[in-house]
């Protein structure tokens, strides 16, 4: 067998490995889906049916227009995702410029040090956070929520990757016309970081959307609730109401799935071009 008979054998493996790896990875996608078109009786019926023989609505319509406040808790939501992502991409990216062009003594240890603080479980940051944010007046707040995912370390290191793969003489030729740091951050760095910057935004709204942990210890009021949290309510006294919970689980993959959409084309490039250099 010739060597191109072997590579196209091996792609073939790969790709076959590939499809088989999708579609485990699709498989509950189609079962939730599935399932907030069934009746709570069809959901344990056996052997397994992944179509319902008469698909209903009334698991969407419950989510939607019943007494559980879904709408309010996508509202809530979106407006702590949005925040959160629009700060970090303002603050991260500040940050990362300055760590990448600006020269001040003991930068790389600083932002070593800066980097030391990802090891840090988030889970141990909650009691400092819960007394800091009681003494600020912000706890039981959206501010509780959205103020943290503004500094980012991952967002800061990510960019600042892409900023030191730009070539110097961009900014030896700014300084020369008399450009600032902060005119050559405006009006150089940022708009061809353009696809470093759509794909972090993509990954910080997925986190800031799915955040359960941060609601469930800083929120107690119902109508500050999100998403994540709003799911509880399909937890019933002595069962589950599994109809219910799946529509709205559908429900909340809508804007992550318009968000990827979007900026899509974004992604593959903005990671490349972020580990180029470190």
């Amino acid at each position: 067998m010739t060597r191109n008979g072997k590579q196209n054998i091996g792609q073939m493996v790969l790709t076959l490995i590939m499809i088989a790896a999708a579609l485990i990875m699709i498989i509950p996608l189609v079962w939730m889906i599935s399932t907030s078109f069934k009746t709570q009786p069809e959901v344990f019926a056996y052997p397994v049916k992944w179509l319902p023989e008469r698909p209903t609505w009334e698991a969407h319509r419950k989510v939607w227009l019943g007494a559980l406040n879904f709408v309010k808790y996508y509202r809530n939501s979106l407006k702590i995702a949005v925040l959160g992502t629009v700060g970090a991409i303002t603050f991260g990216s500040m940050a990362a410029y300055g760590f990448a062009r600006v020269q001040f003594r003991g930068r790389n240890l600083l932002f070593g040090l800066y980097l030391l603080l990802m090891m840090v479980p988030p889970q141990i940051l909650f009691v400092p956070k819960f007394i800091m944010f009681d003494w600020a007046g912000i706890y039981n707040t959206h501010w509780a929520l959205f103020l943290p995912t503004m500094f980012t370390i991952i967002g800061v290191f990510y960019m600042r990757q892409h900023f030191l793969t730009l070539p110097k003489e961009l900014t030896e030729a700014a300084i020369i016309d008399g450009a600032g740091h902060f005119t050559m951050f405006r009006k150089i760095f940022l708009p061809l970081a353009k696809p470093t910057i759509v794909t972090f935004a993509i990954l910080d709204f997925t986190w800031a959307w799915n955040n359960y942990e941060d609601a469930l210890v800083f929120l107690i009021d119902e109508d500050l609730y999100t998403v994540p949290l709003g799911l509880n309510n399909f937890l019933l006294e002595y069962s589950i109401d599994y109809p219910g919970m799946m529509a709205a689980a559908t429900a909340s993959i809508i804007p992550i799935v318009l968000v990827f959409l979007f900026g899509q084309r974004y992604i593959i490039e903005g990671l490349v071009s972020s580990s180029v250099k470190g």
